[in-house]
């Protein structure tokens, strides 16, 4: 049986990544829950966990993993690794002595439990609760007073609170004020655009500099640039002996890096840079420094799949992936972005309407993040030179390099 891996983004209330959500769908019925034949399922999660190996899949991190009544009385699921896991039991579980004995067993075993899609609280969860460490709560499925009573009955126990389909900022604000502890959804991936909103001084550096690479600036201009910020010099010295590996010696000026790896390299370290750079309020986007960069890195590898000999078709797919989130991260409009940095006008229409070939391949990329496998089964078809398995494989490469370098650039900061 052939199993695909999603993976939905949790985020803390400071926007720091914190867990996925692990979404397994057989490619018969691509269904996400795990609801008929869940021996098989279960081993089928062990299965890919043992071939790709959990860290490339979600890092340090903990991945949620959906569980039904049947999934949780099975053995095999003690063989998921605790300290990985949070088991998010389903809202059909029925709560009988049984599935408490479970839990009792599981929770003393030192896993995690979470309850799925919670919208109110009734008597058969009484008895569940002091065994829960986690509760997801259906934002779209209450207003704000069913939320507020809710929230405020769940207070009796110690649990952490999760907002899932958080599809706005406006949203998410909200259930940061609501006291919740983690979000999901894709609120963080949206722009939004603030009318005159000036640009953190060291992204506007950043962005200086990728100005002056792209348009092929004399190296004197770039160095001088890297100048008015020495903490940028230093995190790109580091992404560059962390990525070049086998160099013989450490590169440890701009000149000399920009010599070795050229221009190309160059600046995809600084559009990596630009999202991590730190906020003026402290807080890093992490999560969309990992989306972006694990973009770029998919977007280059489907490229080189494509057309291996053309370098200059893969560094620009690299460039559009990363740059898909920019408007994200600076408040602008991506017009406005496009117009300045005046790039290629296949890669402004990608990243502006997801036309042409790299935009079409850019909605590939999006479908799969957000677990919409019936898109990207289409869209894989249309283009006819990779087929599932091999972009799964893809994408685990390209999760396991963004992590490799966000590693760099957190040691450095």
């Amino acid at each position: 049986m052939e199993v695909y891996l999603g993976r939905l983004p949790i985020l803390d209330s400071k926007q720091n990544l914190v867990a996925f959500e692990l979404l397994f769908r057989t490619n018969q019925n691509n269904i996400v829950e795990v609801t008929d034949n869940s021996a098989a399922s279960a081993n089928v999660i062990i299965d890919t966990y043992g071939q790709l190996g959990i860290e490339n899949v979600i890092g340090k991190r903990r991945g949620f993993i959906k569980v039904d009544a049947k999934l949780l009385m099975n053995d095999a699921i003690c063989m998921l690794p605790k300290k990985h896991v949070v088991l998010e039991i389903l809202r059909s579980v029925e709560i009988n002595d049984e599935i408490i004995q479970r839990c009792l067993f599981l929770k003393q075993k030192g896993y995690q439990l979470a309850l799925s899609n919670v919208v109110q609280l009734d008597q058969r969860f009484e008895r569940i609760m002091p065994l829960i460490n986690i509760v997801k709560i259906n934002i779209t499925a209450l207003n704000q007073n069913n939320l507020l009573n809710l929230i405020k009955n769940l207070r009796r126990w110690p649990v952490l609170l999760l907002a899932e389909k958080v599809e706005s900022k406006e949203i998410a604000r909200n259930c940061i004020a609501l006291n919740f502890q983690m979000l999901q959804g894709f609120y963080f991936a949206k722009p939004e655009i603030i009318t005159g909103k000036r640009i953190d001084p060291s992204k506007l550096s950043l962005l200086k500099l990728l100005l002056l690479v792209v348009k092929d600036g004399e190296v004197t201009e770039i160095e001088n640039e890297l100048k008015f910020q020495p903490g940028l010099s230093y995190n790109l010295l580091r992404m560059v002996n962390s990525a070049a590996g086998g160099l013989p010696s450490t590169i440890n000026s701009i000149k000399r890096a920009i010599m070795i790896i050229g221009r190309k390299q160059l600046q995809r370290w600084i559009q990596i840079l630009l999202y991590a750079a730190k906020q003026r309020d402290g807080g890093a986007s992490d999560a969309l420094m990992q989306t972006a960069t694990v973009r770029g890195r998919l977007l280059e590898a489907i490229a080189i799949a494509d057309r291996p000999h053309d370098k200059n078709h893969q560094d620009r797919a690299f460039m559009v992936g990363v740059l898909s989130l920019l408007d994200t991260l600076l408040g602008m409009e991506m017009s406005e972005l496009v117009s300045t940095l005046s790039i290629q006008k296949d890669m402004g229409e990608a990243l502006l309407t997801r036309r042409g070939y790299l935009g079409h391949q850019l909605e590939l990329i999006e479908a799969h993040e957000k677990g919409e496998y019936e898109t990207v089964s289409s869209i894989l078809s249309e283009m006819g030179f990779i087929n599932m398995d091999e972009f799964i494989k893809l994408e685990l490469e390209a999760t396991a390099w963004a992590n490799r370098i966000k590693d760099a650039v957190n040691q450095s900061t």
